[in-house]
């Protein structure tokens, strides 16, 4: 029995050797065939390999490009809430009491910190700002305003009409120099019915303008004396009401070098800002302001020309060009002994080549009057007499000043084009045989004290605001010869002060249009300054980030935060809204 089932296990071991050996062979047959032996045929369907090969690359590249356009039509880059901007200004911060902000660093951080109650909008008119409402009687000599509900300082205290009725005491004080002052003059103020009312003087067309000015908080300053008002602490640490609140300040080396850091204000009336700091760094010279912007140490800047654009290395910097409603003057002041003789002053206005003084200035507008030119429009305006030296020095010679008098004080400050544009001045006054001495002087309260407010000066060279309306009453009228008045000329002629007065009374664009022509006229032939140029701001901003909108029409330069709610430096991807 053990013998046969021992022979059938060897049969059976033999059957299954012979098999595996048979089906190795056979493998190896069929390997030979069907792939040792076709691999040479791979060269005679190369070509279609390939086209097989890019008909799989182009399906995988369509899926791709077919997943990113699907995620690019749920989600779009977009600025987010967050991050620091800091704009680079010049000037410096003796005070943040907005009343007495006389450099442009003060300037961009009373525009900055507080709110107005009427305000520039976004085409360059007058709009609301804290006020909800502001009309007018008939004949424009009582304006009514109404509050906006629900107004709160930074503090979380109501803005009410107590606080604007003081802010008018301070800036009607005599103890109080303000750059608004002049504005309220004569001007009484009450509260009926809940509303604040203007009653003033005489009829005032744009008085809407002159409500823009910085309201203080009563329940901080209401106990201080308005001679003490500079050195209480609010100039130091205030409490706000614009978009942004105060939050501390940093010196700087000891030049006067400063950076004020701001954080958005909660109860910003308009609605809170995007930025979580903003922080105006005050340089005392725009060689250190375009170190800075090279380097990267600030956001932007409004404080250079277009001339220093080549001085910008940084590839991520943007100039952004845009006019201002100023103007930059010769001022001549009739009160001095010199300009006070009419035949000097019009051998002037014919002995200055406009052309040789305004090369340096780029692409600034020539400016010849005292309005710009879509402030008025009259059919024909008064032709200025052309450049004449030899008729110049002929009047000089006439006009019976005797050469040793001929002494000219130029003035001006040291910024922008204003040193050029003295030299330049003082080589054509020498030519024509005067003896000058050229005074220029750093921007600020030092230069208002010891220049503007006594007019120490024979001639300024000097930059005004011309507002968003075509008012000349501060410039031109005898009643704003005063030293604290905007009269820079100390100008006294009863038809210029008539006709820029009946200009403010009147909304009769042909009635203001002939006052207008009445002024020009006497303008060019009393020859109390001459026109020089039209004023553009240049703000170099980096391009990843969001500043003004260009629709915005700016009248003054600090105007530009208008819209600073809406600033922006972060940047994110976020799935639209359906």
């Amino acid at each position: 029995m053990k013998h046969t089932i021992k022979k059938r296990g060897q049969k059976l071991v033999k059957r299954v050797s012979h098999f595996s050996k048979k089906a190795g062979e056979e493998s190896k047959e069929h390997l030979r065939e069907n792939v040792v032996e076709r691999i040479s045929h791979i060269k005679n369907i190369k070509l279609l390999i390939l086209e097989w090969s890019l008909l799989i690359l182009v399906i995988i590249m369509l899926s791709i490009t077919q997943s990113f356009l699907y995620t690019e039509s749920y989600a779009t880059d977009t600025y987010i809430e967050g991050g620091t901007y800091s704009e680079a200004t010049l000037g410096r911060i003796n005070s943040l009491n907005p009343l007495f902000a006389n450099t442009d660093s003060e300037k961009a951080l009373s525009k900055l910190m507080f709110a107005t109650l009427s305000s520039v909008d976004y085409s360059g008119h007058i709009g609301l700002g804290l006020a909800d409402s502001i009309t007018t009687n008939d004949d424009g000599t009582v304006w009514t305003v109404k509050l906006r509900d629900n107004l709160k300082w930074s503090d979380n205290e109501p803005i009410t009409n107590d606080d604007v009725m003081f802010t008018v005491y301070l800036l009607q004080s005599a103890s109080i120099n303000s750059i608004y002052s002049t504005n309220l003059s004569g001007v009484q103020t009450k509260v009926e019915d809940g509303k604040l009312v203007f009653s003033l003087p005489t009829a005032y067309a744009n008085f809407a303008s002159a409500l823009e000015f910085p309201i203080l908080p009563q329940h901080i300053l209401k106990d201080i004396n308005p001679s003490l008002l500079l050195e209480h602490t609010f100039s130091t640490s205030p409490i706000t009401s614009g978009a942004f609140s105060y939050k501390a300040s940093q010196a700087v080396g000891n030049t006067g070098e400063k950076v004020v850091y701001l954080t958005p204000n909660d109860n910003y009336y308009k609605s809170e800002p995007m930025v979580e700091s903003f922080a105006v760094h005050a340089y005392m010279t725009t060689d250190d302001i375009i170190s800075a912007i090279n380097a990267g140490t600030v956001t932007a800047t409004a404080a250079l020309l277009p001339t220093d654009s080549d001085k910008i290395t940084a590839t991520n910097i943007y100039e952004k060009q845009t006019a201002l409603n100023s103007g930059v003057f010769a001022f001549f002041n009739t009160n001095s002994p010199l300009m006070s003789n009419k035949s000097i002053r019009q051998a002037l206005q014919q002995g200055i080549d406009m052309r040789s003084l305004r090369a340096p200035l780029g692409e600034e507008e020539a400016l010849d009057y005292p309005l710009l030119p879509d402030q008025i429009e009259l059919d024909d305006m008064p032709s200025l007499p052309e450049y004449d030296p030899e008729a110049a020095m002929q009047k000089i010679a006439s006009s019976g000043v005797p050469e040793d008098q001929r002494r000219v004080l130029l003035s001006t400050i040291n910024t922008g084009y204003f040193p050029a544009l003295a030299e330049n001045l003082k080589f054509q006054l020498e030519k024509l045989g005067f003896n000058v001495e050229l005074n220029i002087s750093a921007p600020g309260q030092d230069f208002l004290m010891t220049v503007i407010r006594p007019r120490n000066y024979d001639i300024l060279l000097y930059e005004i605001e011309l507002g968003s309306d075509s008012d000349l009453f501060p410039y031109y009228h005898s009643s704003q010869v005063t030293e604290n008045g905007l009269n820079l000329s100390n100008y006294r002629n009863t038809i210029a002060s008539d006709a820029v007065l009946a200009t403010r009374s009147t909304l009769d664009p042909a009635k203001k249009a002939q006052k207008y022509k009445t002024f020009l006229k006497t303008w060019i032939e009393d020859v109390p300054a001459i026109g020089i140029y039209h004023v553009n701001l240049s703000y170099f901003v980096n391009k990843n980030v969001r500043s003004f909108s260009e629709d915005v029409r700016l009248v003054t330069a600090v105007d530009r935060f208008v819209d600073v709610q809406y600033w922006a430096t972060e940047r994110a991807t976020k799935n639209r809204t359906p």
